[in-house]
């Protein structure tokens, strides 16, 4: 989609935008209590997070782990509007290209992508690696990308 701007958040603004798409997605739309989607890893997290005319409209965190040279990335969310417009194809694109260019050491992505994500996922070239667990009442698979 042309128009949108994907960055890595700077600001407290910017954090701010991040956390408004996730309370609608995960909270407002999935029902997911809110301190269950708000959590102590917001504070170390790197925040991203994506624009249509200066309105946020798509956001997600990563968790970098240099110990076992990987990142985990999570929450990742699109408004409903914005959904199958190529924005979370954006979103990971320049989440891949943030870990490679800071994270050098990085070789492996991994996800617990909810079960109805999956497909996304394996387009962008993870591949699933366990069975189905619950995560905060909702189906997921540990799925991991090489890079």
């Amino acid at each position: 989609m042309q128009d949108v701007i994907v960055k890595i958040a700077q600001s407290e603004q910017e954090k701010e935008d991040a956390f408004f798409i996730r309370k609608e997605v995960f909270v407002k739309e999935q029902g997911l209590p809110l301190p269950l989607e708000m959590d102590d890893l917001d504070k170390i997290a790197t925040h991203i997070v994506a624009y249509y005319n200066e309105s946020p409209i798509a956001a997600s965190r990563i968790i970098v782990d240099e110990k076992s040279y990987s990142v985990k990335v999570e929450r990742l969310s699109v408004l409903p509007k914005f959904r199958r417009k190529q924005i979370g194809v954006q979103m990971m694109q320049t989440i891949e290209a943030f870990i490679r260019e800071n994270f050098p050491n990085v070789s492996l992505i991994k996800i617990h992508a909810q079960i109805h994500a999956i497909p996304f996922y394996e387009k962008q070239g993870f591949r699933v690696t366990s069975p189905e667990f619950m995560d905060n009442y909702i189906p997921h698979r540990a799925i991991e990308k090489e890079i």
